[in-house]
């Protein structure tokens, strides 16, 4: 009896030592019923606040209406300001989808929208607590649009810090983020090679994670970005599913990146669709850079002529 109750007593303590693992997550899409309308949105701030304006209502109706991607950069108080958005979103039963977007050296190869966190600690701590403001809440991630594709203009320690901290944030988001479906992006169809991409996409920890991301910023079509997709996929040992950025890729991808004329905006947010999810993650009418047709705007604000040429495919 008494070794019997040793067993007992060893197995309890056993089990009491056992590490704790994150929840297994839960399809962020089944918990909710449709996606989030930021009612802040940078298109439905101007709208609002601009409501003289001719071109406001066919912002509103056409844009700021829309479900939109919220991009979080560097903020001291990450934690809180992912809570409170996921929060609100959660408060509505709806799906919000979030880019994380402050890796060191972002936009490298660019430079328009350059900036991050401004060392690896600091990024992640930042990341860390990103995932923590989401918690259980349920959410979709897009990390980190061009950090791979990016690699290509880094010396290789630059490269090897770049794929700890994306690995980090992988594990970040699995752990304490459960209910969360987080996508890597993967660049483009006419950037890096599906190949190439696929190699770093299993570097930067996407076993992790639900998937990847194409398109995020551009323009080609939904079926070229659903070939190139595919091709990703083949060369993962595991294929996993994908995202598409369909914000502005109603007609193709055209001529040039940097807010070409005579493109427009794609199917709104859904399910499905040749990928898991077609979504906007760019924000219609914020400048890609000081270029194209905003060649006076600066990467991230907001111009209502960019919005109305979406609009109308001008």
């Amino acid at each position: 009896m008494f070794v019997l109750k040793s067993l007992v007593a060893a197995v309890a303590a056993a089990v009491v030592l056992l590490p704790s693992v994150p929840a297994r997550a839960a399809s962020p899409i089944s918990l909710t019923s449709g996606f989030y309308v930021n009612p802040d949105s940078l298109p439905a701030a101007w709208a609002r606040n601009n409501s003289g304006d001719p071109r406001a209502v066919r912002i509103q109706s056409s844009i700021g209406s829309k479900p939109i991607a919220r991009w979080f950069g560097n903020d001291a108080n990450i934690g809180t300001t992912v809570a409170n958005y996921t929060g609100a979103a959660d408060g509505q039963d709806k799906l919000p989808v979030l880019v994380a977007y402050n890796i060191p050296g972002r936009d490298i190869c660019a430079g328009h929208s350059g900036g991050g966190a401004g060392s690896v600690s600091a990024y992640r701590t930042w990341i860390s607590s990103f995932a923590a403001g989401i918690g259980t809440k349920p959410a979709v991630v897009i990390i980190e649009p061009d950090a791979l594709n990016g690699l290509d203009c880094m010396t290789q320690a630059q490269r090897d810090e770049r794929l700890g901290m994306l690995l980090y944030a992988t594990q970040m988001l699995q752990q304490k983020a459960p209910n969360t479906y987080a996508y890597l992006d993967a660049g483009n169809a006419g950037w890096t090679a599906a190949s190439t991409i696929a190699y770093r996409l299993g570097q930067a920890g996407i076993g992790n994670i639900r998937g990847f991301a194409v398109n995020v910023s551009n323009f080609y079509w939904t079926s070229e970005s659903i070939t190139y997709a595919n091709s990703v996929n083949s060369y993962l040992g595991t294929a996993k599913p994908f995202v598409i950025d369909t914000s502005r890729n109603g007609k193709g991808h055209g001529d040039g990146w940097c807010n070409p004329a005579g493109r427009k905006l794609g199917v709104t947010a859904q399910t499905g669709g040749g990928a898991e999810l077609l979504l906007w993650v760019k924000t219609p009418g914020v400048s890609d850079g000081p270029c194209g047709t905003a060649p006076t705007t600066p990467a991230g604000q907001f111009n209502p002529d960019l919005a109305t040429r979406l609009i109308d495919g001008t």
